[in-house]
């Protein structure tokens, strides 16, 4: 009779479950390889929804914290890979926000291996999808900043910065004021301008989450950016628009962002995102852009040169109000607009 074939890059499980516990046993073993193999079997094993809740819920999550220390940057990349696994499911993310897990995994952002910091990367971006992942991040919104100043010029950490970029952008939208603190806005707007439209989408949208307070606004305006914004509005992405222009809405808000982008000859590039005609199914994508470009109009009509402007350009706007029947929240935005412009005191 053949023998049974088995895969040498994976441990034997155990039947039932008696399986979870048996390789948690093995990922203590001092052979690399050992351990290697053992989380390779519960990288697979996990995948098995009743197998993830033996996990979690067993308290093995708390045994991973010395893996994370381990010498061989393999299995600190796997042991990442396993956690991503684990945070796919509520309890999983749960599971991880109640262990001593964060700060080993926060000292591995520095790792030497570019996959482990990847991995790592990875999984702090998962967990900021919740709110109280998100709130348990903010602490390391300081050391993500921080890694943003790092020349990044090798095409294979891509990846890194766009997660990077992305769990700062989670966390900001909670609270701004960390990012704020640690030049968050100088440092984006360099990114803003990078040649990787990954980069630049992810940087518009931390952005944007950064000129929510006033302090993030006049930021935007001291530190120059609504220039390369305004040049953003045509870029070939359309999130990459519709970040820019929500930055921009939230900007001219204030005097100052006002009175710059009326400078900068705006309010045609924002009336033509909104009139701009487009395939019926490209319009989900676009009514970010499209709201976010009415209310940036809005606010520019305060402005005495802004509403003269506006008020030559007001049929077309008019129009968009008529045409977007179909959608009310831009219906109302255009209305909105409208009201806004024609108004008189």
């Amino acid at each position: 009779m053949p023998g049974v074939r088995t895969d040498p890059s994976r441990a034997p499980v155990a039947f039932g479950r008696r399986a979870v516990p048996q390789l948690f046993e093995q990922l203590q073993q001092p052979e690399t390889d050992g351990r290697l193999r053992a989380l390779a079997s519960l990288c697979d094993l996990v995948h098995d929804p009743e197998r993830l809740q033996q996990t979690v819920n067993g308290g093995f999550v708390e045994q991973l914290k010395v893996l994370l220390q381990d010498e061989d940057p393999s299995v600190r990349a796997r042991t990442c890979e396993l956690l991503h696994l684990l945070i796919n499911h509520s309890s999983g993310r749960q599971a991880l926000l109640s262990s001593s897990l964060l700060p080993p995994l926060s000292q591995l952002l520095d790792d030497s291996s570019s996959s482990c910091r990847t991995s790592v990367h990875r999984v702090l971006n998962r967990l900021a999808l919740l709110p109280a992942g998100a709130e348990a991040l903010l602490v390391l919104v300081p050391k993500l900043i921080l890694k943003l100043r790092e020349e990044q010029e090798e095409q294979e950490v891509e990846e890194e910065e766009v997660l990077l970029l992305s769990t700062l952008s989670r966390c900001s939208r909670l609270d701004a004021l960390p990012a704020l603190a640690s030049d968050g806005v100088s440092l984006l707007g360099h990114k803003l301008s990078h040649h990787s439209t990954n980069i630049r989408r992810e940087a518009a949208a931390a952005m944007m989450a950064l000129s929510v307070p006033e302090d993030g606004k006049q930021q935007v305006c001291e530190e120059g950016l609504l220039p390369v914004l305004v040049g953003l509005l045509q870029d070939e992405d359309v999130e990459v628009q519709a970040n820019a222009a929500g930055v921009i809405m939230y900007t001219v808000i204030i005097t100052a962002g006002k009175q710059q982008c009326l400078d900068l000859d705006v309010v045609p590039v924002l009336l033509n995102l909104v009139t701009k005609k487009e395939e019926e199914e490209d319009e989900k994508e676009r009514k970010a852009l499209i709201i976010y470009s009415l209310r940036a109009l809005t606010s520019l009509a305060e402005a005495p040169d802004g509403r003269r402007l506006l008020l030559q350009q007001l049929p077309l706007l008019v129009r968009r109000s008529e045409a977007a029947e179909k959608d009310q929240d831009i219906r109302r935005a255009a209305q909105t607009a409208i009201r806004v412009i024609t108004w008189t005191p």
